[in-house]
């Protein structure tokens, strides 16, 4: 059975940084590339943003404009294990973040269906 579980969100101030995880089990993590994706609040599950994309080898496929300098994803292959390090954080990241496994194609990551968690809630305010 594939499950993916976030953990590491939080109600934060302007400013502070967060360290989300995502655990796999279920499928052969180092067979792919993931991702961090996030629902603002009011939107709808098929509105996901993808926030940052990695593959199995580490490469980077991307981040999202918004997210760029701040936010850092990595895996631990050993561990099964996906992380994005969340820093200067800003009222608009608010979301629930989910995890995905995906693929790959022209060198650009596509999400896959039933790879998804339940999602963390981050939620940035003063």
């Amino acid at each position: 059975q594939v499950q993916l579980v976030e953990s590491g969100g939080d109600l934060v101030q302007p400013g502070v940084s967060l360290r989300l995880s995502c655990t796999v089990s279920g499928f052969t993590f180092t067979n792919y590339p993931m991702s961090w994706y996030r629902q603002l609040p009011g939107k709808k599950r098929e509105e996901r943003e993808l926030v940052a994309a990695i593959a199995n080898t580490g490469f980077i496929y991307e981040y999202a404009e918004s997210v760029k300098g701040r936010f850092t994803i990595s895996r631990d292959n050993i561990n099964s294990a996906l992380y994005l390090e969340m820093n200067s954080l800003k009222p608009e990241d608010t979301a629930v973040y989910y995890c995905n496994a995906g693929q790959e194609g022209n060198g650009r990551y596509f999400p896959m269906a039933g790879y998804w968690g339940q999602g963390t809630q981050v939620i940035v305010s003063s």
